[in-house]
C-alpha cells in the first residue's frame, strides 16, 4: 500500500500540485481496486468532510490524464478507476454481480495483442494463422490494447450450479 509521502511524490513527478483532495482521491483509488466514482466521493468525504462531486471528478480527470490512475468502463457499466497503470493487464467482468478482476497479459509485451493489417490476405501466414510480422492495421501506432472477458465469477458460477 502506498503512503501519503508516496502520493505526494507521484503528484510532484507528474507536475501536479499536491492538494488534500488529490491525496485523498489517490488513497481512495489505491485502497479500492476498480472503484466507481460514487465510492471515491464517499471515501474522500469520509477523509476530508464536505467535498463537491465536481471537485472529485476534476481530480480523477487530472490524475487519469497524468497517468496516475486508469479509467476503465466495461460496456454497460459505470466508469471505474484503478491504480494499476502502465503495465500489461486486462480485466474479467462478472455478468451477474459486476465484480472486476485483473488478468495479466499472457503473450508478449504491451500492448500484448498484435492487430492485423486490415487485409485478410496479408494477415494470414501459409498455415492460416495471423502473421506476426504484419504491421498494425491502417497504419496506426498501437500503444495499448484493452481486453475485457465476460463471464461469471467463481461465487456466481457456484450459485448458479446449486439452483
Amino acid at each position: 500500500m502506498s503512503s501519503s509521502t508516496d502520493f505526494e511524490r507521484q503528484l510532484r513527478d507528474a507536475s501536479l500540485r499536491v492538494t488534500r483532495p488529490r491525496l485523498a482521491v489517490l488513497a481512495a483509488v489505491h485502497e479500492r481496486p476498480h472503484v466507481d466514482t460514487d465510492s471515491v466521493i464517499g471515501a474522500v468525504r469520509a477523509t476530508l468532510g464536505d467535498v463537491s462531486h465536481q471537485a472529485v471528478y476534476d481530480v480523477l480527470r487530472a490524475l487519469t490524464a497524468a497517468g496516475l490512475v486508469r479509467r476503465i468502463q466495461p460496456a454497460g457499466s459505470v466508469a471505474r478507476y484503478e491504480s494499476r497503470v502502465g503495465d500489461n493487464h486486462h480485466h474479467l467482468v462478472c455478468r451477474v454481480c459486476g465484480a472486476i478482476t485483473d488478468v495479466d497479459c499472457a503473450v508478449g509485451h504491451a500492448p500484448c495483442l498484435t492487430p492485423g493489417s486490415g487485409d485478410p490476405d496479408l494477415d494470414a501466414s501459409p498455415d492460416g494463422d495471423a502473421d506476426p510480422d504484419v504491421d498494425a492495421a491502417a497504419g496506426f501506432e498501437i500503444d495499448e490494447a484493452e481486453v475485457v472477458w465476460w463471464g461469471r465469477c467463481p461465487a456466481c458460477a457456484a450459485a448458479a450450479r446449486t439452483t
